[in-house]
């Protein structure tokens, strides 16, 4: 297996490096490695996929803090981009070229013309608890987003009309700037791309093919999620041109806090209070999972602070390598009032700790004798 390089290497910035530092890079590189100016160079492609992952993790301030403190496991997950398609990564980072730069070098946006263009994407975020976090659960939304026209089916046009092919780009959708041996080709500033231009638009949706509508879309959530994760839904995005499909559906999960448990990765955390008889004595304790109750043995002489770990009884790893571990720790509480009954038999028992001091104690009394020594 290789080994993956350091996201701030990959963008030939420093650990300290500001926003605008990165973006800056990242936009340099984009352009150096972008597959239009090196087609058919697979090693320019792998850089350019590279870069783009380093962007997606460096960029967010949540996933580069993480990316700090924990390296490349911290982050599997968030920064995909090593497996997207080329088109998930225009898509993402469309924002760092201000929408207009892959269309100054490359024209259409950074990518030729591959059939009709693929509908926008759009965005939504979904709060879900911690324990649907742990399960996986699905959930129904409302949201506005655009339909195709039901008057003109989509054609911008009035009924008994066509679009008209047009004339400045001549049914290309992209025209060519030459300066000197340079040659630079554009999306259409009149049909945008289209190729055509509608003459007479349909009443309905005028022109746009499109009418705005509220629709319920199901986004089903895996198991292990952690917040901030991004769940993409295919297909129910904005409609694309015609005969092109829909975009996708980024929908961010937002996990509520819990309150008995905390999150460490995979593993969950929890404190459990138990008595000062339970911890000397041993006992049998009643304790929360993610699935439930559960019981564990308290062995005598525990201290407080001890933790037990239950294994696989945390959240499921959402790439499915398996559960994390679930961490008790014991706090062991001392009476702040007791009754007459208590206070003598723990007198008692003062007294008998006087003759069998414990191997801990011995020692600081010991070093405490030193100390004195010294001074």
């Amino acid at each position: 297996m290789s080994q993956k390089r350091d996201y701030y290497e990959i963008l030939s910035v420093e650990r300290g490096a500001s926003k605008d530092d990165i973006k800056k890079s990242y936009r340099k590189m984009a352009l150096k490695f972008h597959p239009d100016r090196n087609q058919g160079n697979k090693e320019a492609e792998e850089k350019f996929k590279e870069a783009a992952e380093a962007y997606e993790v460096l960029s967010d301030d949540e996933k580069r803090a993480k990316y700090d403190r924990f390296g490349h496991a911290a982050v599997q997950g968030a920064a995909g981009a090593r497996s997207a398609t080329m088109e998930d990564i225009f898509s993402n980072f469309g924002d760092v070229f201000g929408g207009s730069i892959f269309e100054e070098f490359f024209g259409g946006g950074g990518r030729r013309a591959r059939g009709p263009a693929q509908g926008a994407s759009l965005r939504c975020q979904l709060s879900i608890t911690f324990i649907e976090a742990a399960q996986g659960c699905s959930k129904t939304i409302e949201l506005s987003r655009n339909e195709i026209c039901e008057t003109c089916k989509g054609s911008g046009c009035k009924a008994g009309t066509q679009p008209a092919t047009c004339t400045t780009c001549r049914g290309v959708g992209e025209v060519a700037q030459t300066s000197g041996f340079f040659s630079i080709r554009t999306t259409c500033p009149r049909c945008h791309g289209a190729g055509r231009v509608i003459q007479t638009p349909c009443g309905a949706c005028g022109g746009t093919g499109r009418s705005s509508k509220r629709v319920k879309v199901e986004i089903k959530i895996p198991a292990g999620v952690d917040d901030g994760t991004r769940v993409r839904v295919p297909g129910e995005g904005e409609p694309g041109a015609p005969e092109g499909r829909r975009g996708d559906l980024m929908c961010y999960i937002q996990v509520q806090p819990h309150p008995i448990f905390q999150r460490d990765g995979d593993n969950i955390y929890c404190e459990v209070p138990i008595t000062f008889t339970e911890a000397a004595l041993g006992s049998e304790i009643t304790i929360p999972t993610l699935k439930g109750k559960s019981a564990i043995t308290i062995p005598p002489g525990t201290q407080s602070g001890q933790i037990f770990r239950l294994r696989g009884q945390g959240f499921p790893n959402v790439h499915g390598q398996g559960a994390g571990d679930q961490l008790v720790e014991v706090v062991v509480e001392v009476p702040r009032k007791l009754n007459a009954k208590q206070e003598e038999l723990l007198r008692e028992f003062a007294k008998t700790e006087q003759r069998n001091v414990g191997p801990s104690k011995q020692s600081w009394l010991e070093k405490l004798k030193e100390f004195f020594k010294e001074e």
